[in-house]
């Protein structure tokens, strides 16, 4: 219930000294979001994928809301916000990105649908190694090059193989697992906090310059998202834990592969600014939600 004051916390702190998060960067947030999802594949059985795969609309409702929804909302309020060209480009290419890892952990903490989570997100992100490129050259006119295989093998090490390590744990260590479940909803929240407050440190001073238009632009973006993602999910599911875990799938984007992106393929610096943001933005209105949904879900069960 605490994890949006905890999020918020670490970004206030970065502002004022970056250097107390800016040194977790790099491998370390890839190592971290692994045991993310080693403790979360602990809390799932074989069994639990195999009903998801038998509710394939549950799925695919969630992925094509994911790459329609988004870089649409993208473009919109980069048009409404009238968008410096550099910061436009930059928010599209966020809204263009997969759902991230993120949404993962919120549909844990949030008691939601944690295989249709996983299965979600690895899904799209797979589907980006073609579909983020082609939304980004049809929407911001420029082409964006995506090391295909990188990702792919990214998708293998922070979701696919620790999901599966946990789901072995949870059925050949059952004690093992006892023992360290109680653990893992701390680790998420502290492991997400960091890398929220790393990215934000190191884009301080262009942060605290951008100005109110892209702060709402990015809001905008993720708060359509759920809602977008929730409403259109109530067309096609009836089960409301699938459609909480939709639209966190949908308004939690893949924001460090947006940063990658827009560092890789922009001339601009500040492009990758929107994603910077984004990853605070969505972090704290995804954990409000999974508070709200959590106590909900907890009254239901």
């Amino acid at each position: 219930m605490a994890f949006p004051l905890w999020v918020l916390l670490g970004v206030v702190l970065t502002l004022i000294e970056p250097s107390l998060f800016t040194w977790f960067t790099g491998d370390l947030i890839t190592y971290g979001l692994g045991i993310i999802m080693l403790g979360m594949g602990m809390t799932i059985k074989a069994e639990d994928f195999a009903n998801v795969l038998r509710m394939p609309r549950w799925v695919m409702t969630g992925i094509v809301l994911q790459y329609t929804v988004m870089p649409a909302l993208g473009w919109f309020f980069a048009w409404v916000f009238s968008l410096p060209s550099y910061f436009a480009a930059g928010l599209i290419v966020v809204a263009c990105c997969p759902g991230g890892t993120a949404s993962n952990v919120v549909s844990y903490l949030a008691r939601a649908n944690v295989p249709l989570s996983v299965t979600m997100t690895s899904i799209s992100t797979l589907m980006a190694i073609v579909l983020t490129p082609l939304l980004c050259t049809f929407i911001i006119g420029s082409k964006v090059e995506v090391n295909g295989w990188g990702l792919f093998f990214d998708t293998l090490k922070v979701i696919l193989v620790p999901v599966g390590a946990g789901v072995l744990m949870n059925k050949y260590l059952p004690r093992l697992t006892r023992v360290v479940l109680p653990y893992a909803p701390v680790a998420a929240t502290f492991t997400i906090v960091l890398i929220v407050a790393s990215i934000i440190g190191a884009g301080k001073s262009i942060i605290l310059t951008s100005g109110w238009k892209l702060l709402l632009s990015v809001i905008g973006l993720h708060a359509g998202g759920f809602l977008l993602g929730y409403l259109f999910a109530m067309l096609t599911v009836k089960n409301v834990q699938a459609r909480q875990t939709i639209s966190i799938e949908v308004g939690m984007q893949n924001s460090g592969l947006g940063v990658v992106l827009a560092r890789n393929n922009f001339p601009h610096p500040a492009t990758a600014i929107p994603a910077a943001i984004s990853s605070a933005v969505h972090s704290l209105i995804g954990s409000i939600l999974a508070g709200i949904w959590r106590w909900r879900n907890k009254e239901v069960s």
